[in-house]
């Protein structure tokens, strides 16, 4: 494989890979942000969407798992596009059709339109999100790759966390009587702002030589991960119907053919969809698991503690996303700190983070096990579970892109923001199977506290898991001996 990486629109070719713009940075972080909270600002909006436009609860489970499955199955497709055509070209039109999609999203007047709108968000934010990561790897070397990094953990995790304040505050200041629709129709200006900033300030950057896509290497991925994550977002819902348990067995089946596909093709001089060779990194590898692991426990965590606050504690919108901030609070205030952290001791700075968030997802469990306890009780387990957050994040992400070759920075996105929304997909589907299975077995009022306190063990169990995967990734020793 060639070392060739980024194609500048105006600097000398001898000169290597041109500057970062100042805007690079922003305006990345932007596609970043919006994908990440239409992700978690939709929950809040749920009964107001429900009652405005009469959906069944399958309309609204639908709406949901929509923009979590086309976006999901569409990241290698939305990485190989930006290595071939060009990662500022994909990403600045990845913006604007997300922009629009959003449009057609809060203006949808049925139920059904509005999972058209959702679908299309998706598969928009399959094209924007594997390109950040490759824009990072091709326009940042050395520590403005880890400050750059660091930045990228810090906008996802606060897309996240605050997603669900930011849902509420919109929802609760009724801007122009748009109600639930502002959380939509927000993207608009934002997303017309940075696609337009995207195509003329960023430099652009494409994989050396003429590689041609590789449609049946794409179908054969884009089957196996729906054939994974449509049974898990849609099998409780549906009461687990046939389909739902014959998929996961063909899942592996099809990634096995996608597998042997992509060493065909590489052997006969073809382009692959996914650079097979980035297995080959212990770094990568381990670190794809550890994504999944991380993100699993992330995003059932929250969606089991905004059902507590909500139907265990009667919180409205606004006021739950209050309580999130404290969460918020610790993440970001940990994400600052992060790097000078792994740089002095590596991965173990992951294996910190791991041990504050059960520290923090411990006293959690402590401070929902009596009755009528004030929430107040909970904001030291919030703030430690936070810190444990923003402390895993940006590490474990600068480790794995660390000996990825540019050329194939696009691939090696697409491949890890796949293994961030499958790790969504999984968590949420398990999660939900322990939360609805002990909801249902509890009577009276403690049931969903109950519900809370056993998924809590799950998350923390997850946690553990994640400590355990990060001593795989490579020491400090084996970084300096990088090529």
């Amino acid at each position: 494989m060639t070392d060739s990486t980024t194609v500048p629109t105006a600097a000398p070719a001898a000169a290597g890979p041109p500057g970062p713009h100042r805007a690079t940075l922003p305006i990345v972080l932007t596609g970043v942000f919006l994908g990440g909270l239409d992700f978690f600002i939709v929950n809040v909006a749920v009964p107001a969407v429900q009652r405005d436009l009469h959906a069944t609860d399958a309309q609204i489970q639908l709406m949901v798992a929509a923009y979590a499955l086309t976006y999901g199955v569409g990241l290698i497709t939305g990485g190989r596009l930006g290595d071939l055509y060009g990662r500022r070209r994909i990403l600045a039109l990845g913006m604007a059709l997300f922009t629009a999609a959003s449009a057609a999203a809060g203006a949808a007047p049925t139920a059904d339109l509005l999972i058209a709108g959702r679908v299309l968000q998706g598969a928009a934010a399959a094209l924007m999100a594997p390109q950040v990561l490759g824009i990072i790897t091709t326009s940042y070397q050395g520590p403005a790759r880890v400050r750059a990094v660091s930045w990228y953990a810090a906008a996802s995790g606060i897309a996240a966390v605050f997603g669900q304040l930011i849902g509420g505050v919109l929802i609760r200041a009724d801007l122009f009587g748009l109600g639930w629709r502002a959380c939509f129709l927000v993207n608009l200006p934002i997303g017309l702002a940075a696609a337009t900033a995207a195509a003329r300030l960023l430099p652009e950057s494409k994989a050396p030589g003429r590689p041609r896509l590789d449609l049946t290497g794409l179908a054969l991925a884009t089957a196996a991960l729906t054939a994974l994550c449509l049974p898990l977002i849609e099998g409780r819902e549906q009461g687990w119907p046939l389909w739902t348990r014959l998929l996961p067995v063909a899942a592996p089946l099809l990634l096995a053919a996608f597998t042997l596909q992509q060493r065909r093709l590489r052997r006969r001089g073809g382009t692959p969809s996914v650079d097979l060779a980035l297995f080959r990194e212990r770094a990568f590898t381990a670190g794809l698991a550890a994504q999944l692991a991380f993100w699993a426990s992330m995003a059932s965590y929250f969606l089991v503690f905004a059902l507590y606050l909500q139907q265990g504690r009667h919180l409205t919108p606004i006021a739950s996303g209050l309580v999130f901030s404290a969460l918020g609070a610790g993440y970001v205030a940990a994400s600052a700190t992060a790097r000078h952290l792994a740089a002095r001791i590596g991965r173990h700075a992951i294996t910190a983070g791991c041990a504050l968030r059960a520290a923090g997802l411990l006293l959690e469990l402590w401070a929902v096990a009596g009755d009528g306890r004030s929430l107040g009780w909970l904001l030291p387990g919030l703030l430690l579970d936070g810190a444990g957050m923003g402390l895993s994040f940006a590490p474990l992400t600068a480790t794995v892109l660390a000996r990825v070759p540019p050329a194939s920075a696009g691939s090696a996105g697409g491949v890890l923001t796949t293994g961030l929304q499958v790790g969504n997909a999984l968590g949420v589907a398990l999660i939900g199977l322990v939360f609805y299975r002990v909801l249902a077995d509890t009577p009276g009022p403690g049931a969903v506290p109950a519900a809370f306190r056993a998924c809590l063990w799950c998350v923390l169990a997850a946690t553990g898991l994640l400590a355990l995967i990060v001593q795989a990734l490579p020491g400090r020793q084996a970084e300096r001996r990088r090529p």
